[in-house]
């Protein structure tokens, strides 16, 4: 994940958001039940489309969407019983 969206996601596991950082394997769980928690409130409310060029037509990627990702991996985090952690790679 990039940019301002991972640092979003990373928040609404209940991080602060600091790059780089870690959740322990005690964290874990807890990070992704909060993250799935806010994944369910998200997919309640409508996300506004973005606007498309006359040339190009862009379908909209929902946060749920994009967050997928990171639940799978938060999710073999908790059965693995380990931690993760995230860098900038710029």
């Amino acid at each position: 994940m990039f940019g301002d969206i991972a640092v979003h996601l990373i928040k609404l596991m209940g991080h602060r958001g600091t790059i780089p950082s870690a959740l322990t394997a005690e964290d874990v769980p807890a990070a992704l039940a909060v993250l799935e928690a806010a994944m369910e409130e998200a997919k309640q409310v409508t996300e506004p489309e973005l606007p498309a060029d006359d040339n190009e037509e862009v379908t909209p990627v929902s946060l749920h969407h994009r967050a997928l990702p990171l639940i799978k991996m938060l999710q073999t985090a908790v059965q693995d019983k380990s931690y993760v952690m995230w860098a900038d790679n710029s």
